[in-house]
């Protein structure tokens, strides 16, 4: 049986109606599991599962629309999930905001308040309300998708980098105390990918020649590059790695 088999795997990710977190729910789906699609809009999550669906077969991937600022939704969205598909036993934490470019010395108050929310307090709200079943169960995974923003500064991004920063140390945090109980929990920093997040970085041509420039592969990167490495993290695969931030980038961050 391959290492990267999810039969019977509940898997539930946010952000994945589109981008990256539609990549993961498709290849995750690929190899076996089950999948949860879920972002803010309910008709762009109905459409994606019917996708899956079509290929992989009815139920295969299930709707539940919820906003990662509303903690009452992300509440819904989990026991939604159990009631669907009984468990779960990897969630992947996608879903994040970027509302302000420019410098910190003139970001908003309410700005900076919405990507630590969205980006740090809401991955973390999820991981409390999934790890009680984990740990009782002694078997689960948690991704977080954060970015090489993690580790590099920016003039332009310090919040998010700030945000994404916070996204390493809480998987960190919960590989620390609970890899006792085999509960795995890593994040993947991605450089630029070509999504409609990022679409304000790479359709910048000062800003996509800088990121050539700076990147050995010289191109930016596509969203099934990233959802390989979240299927490795959730399948036997990713059995012994726990606690650790895998960059995909192209090279960028060692240029």
């Amino acid at each position: 049986m391959s290492l990267f088999n999810l039969k019977d795997k509940s898997i539930l990710i946010t952000g994945s109606s589109r981008g990256i977190g539609k990549s993961i729910a498709y290849h995750c789906a690929a190899h076996g599991a089950k999948v949860i699609i879920s972002s803010r809009k309910e008709e762009m999550c109905i459409q994606t599962s019917q996708e899956i669906n079509d290929e992989f077969g009815s139920g295969t991937a299930i709707p539940i629309p919820a906003s990662i600022s509303d903690e009452s939704q992300l509440e819904h969205l989990v026991n939604e999930t159990r009631k669907n598909l009984g468990k779960i036993d990897v969630l992947v934490c996608n879903a994040a905001t970027n509302p302000f470019m420019g410098s910190m010395l003139d970001m908003p108050s309410e700005k900076f308040d919405k990507v630590m929310n969205n980006n740090i307090k809401s991955n973390q709200i999820l991981c409390n309300l999934v790890l009680p079943e984990m740990i009782d169960r002694e078997d689960g995974a948690i991704i977080i998708i954060s970015s090489i923003a993690a580790i590099k500064g920016s003039p332009i991004l310090g919040a998010y980098n700030i945000s994404k920063a916070a996204d390493v140390m809480i998987v960190k945090n919960i590989a620390t105390e609970f890899g006792h109980k085999n509960i795995r929990a890593n994040s993947i920093a991605p450089g630029l990918i070509k999504t409609d997040f990022a679409k304000a970085l790479w359709e910048n041509p000062d800003i996509l020649k800088t990121v050539l420039g700076t990147t050995p592969m010289q191109r930016i990167g596509l969203p099934d590059e990233i959802a390989g490495v979240a299927v490795m993290l959730a399948s036997e695969a990713g059995n012994y790695i726990n606690g650790q931030t895998i960059v995909v980038d192209g090279g960028t961050t060692i240029s």
